[in-house]
């Protein structure tokens, strides 16, 4: 190969990585606001559901982390509060109650009430019927009271 050849190959190779290095970058970046969103609402802690799947499922907890964090959760024009009340109200729609008490329990880290987490709930009975709105009721209430214990101690 002669020069101009190892040249433009060169120029070839480092044309393809481009790519991958910026999407590189940008994922690292993504996962990274992710992760401020996780200890901005998790009283500066990590999530222990998204670690442990780092371990197992190291590929969903990084889209996790970058996509549904990183890029959505991280958009401008709701604030956290609002992002907290819709979240435990589709998870509790959709019968996801693991879910619906972890975006409960960062609703109120952040300031949600009690009773305004009960009317979200209440609210879930319209569009997705009484049984989810029950059953995401009595985690919900499991959760309230395992605050209150912990408050207590």
């Amino acid at each position: 190969m002669n020069r101009v050849q190892s040249a433009l190959a060169c120029l070839l190779l480092a044309t393809l990585a481009a790519p991958a290095l910026s999407r590189a970058s940008t994922t690292e970046a993504r996962a990274q606001r992710g992760a401020e969103v996780i200890r901005e609402l998790n009283k500066g802690k990590t999530q222990p559901n998204l670690e442990d799947m780092r371990r197992e499922f190291p590929f969903l907890a990084e889209a996790t982390e970058a996509y549904a964090l990183g890029d959505v959760w991280s958009r401008p024009g709701l604030d956290n509060r609002t992002r907290q009340l819709a979240a435990v109200a589709a998870m509790a729609a959709l019968g996801e109650t693991g879910m619906m008490r972890v975006h409960a329990g960062y609703a109120l880290n952040i300031g949600v009430s009690e009773d305004e987490l009960k009317e979200v709930i209440y609210m879930v009975t319209v569009p997705a019927g009484f049984p989810r709105a029950i059953a995401a009721s009595q985690v919900l209430g499991q959760l309230l009271q395992e605050r209150r214990d912990a408050a207590g101690q």
